[in-house]
């Protein structure tokens, strides 16, 4: 579920209590603007725990769990990696290479784009998919990847 589905079902769940977008932020103590921002599916600046206490207060529940829709992690990275290159980083080498951590040579740059440019959420579908694909656990694939953003000397954060 995402910002969008979860103000969707805001918008719902007050026009059914008779709520108006001003009544509502008066008594989760928000603006209207931001209850406002939510059910357009786009909030400024509204943490985890005012959502949450917003939800409660209309009788909603945020529920987590792994997303089941396919995310092509690998062939979106392996995209991602290759835009500014002539020769592409193939989906099935990256996921060759997560697994078995040999570097492929010749696509060192697209590598060092994937570590320093790829959306981390495309960085862990990536690995999700590779681990599941060689039968290898993902968290050998986390020690790869860090092994690699030394190497390249990745400036990334994530990998310090």
């Amino acid at each position: 579920m995402n910002l969008r589905d979860i103000g969707q079902h805001l918008h719902q769940r007050r026009e059914a209590l008779g709520l108006s977008q001003d009544r509502l932020a008066k008594l989760a103590g928000l603006s209207r603007a931001t209850i406002n921002q939510l059910e357009n599916g786009a909030p400024n600046d509204l943490g985890a725990a005012k959502l949450m206490a917003l939800l409660d207060l209309v009788g909603l529940r945020l529920d987590v769990g792994i997303a089941t829709k396919a995310r092509h992690g690998l062939l979106m990275a392996s995209r991602t990696a290759s835009v500014s290159y002539k020769a592409p980083l193939a989906a099935a080498q990256l996921a060759k290479a997560l697994a078995t951590g040999v570097l492929p040579v010749a696509q060192l740059p697209q590598v060092a784009t994937f570590l320093d440019e790829a959306p981390l959420t495309l960085v862990v579908a990536s690995v999700e998919e590779a681990a599941a694909k060689a039968h290898v656990a993902p968290k050998i694939i986390w020690r790869h990847l860090a092994r690699w953003a030394t190497e390249l000397k990745s400036p990334r954060k994530a990998w310090a």
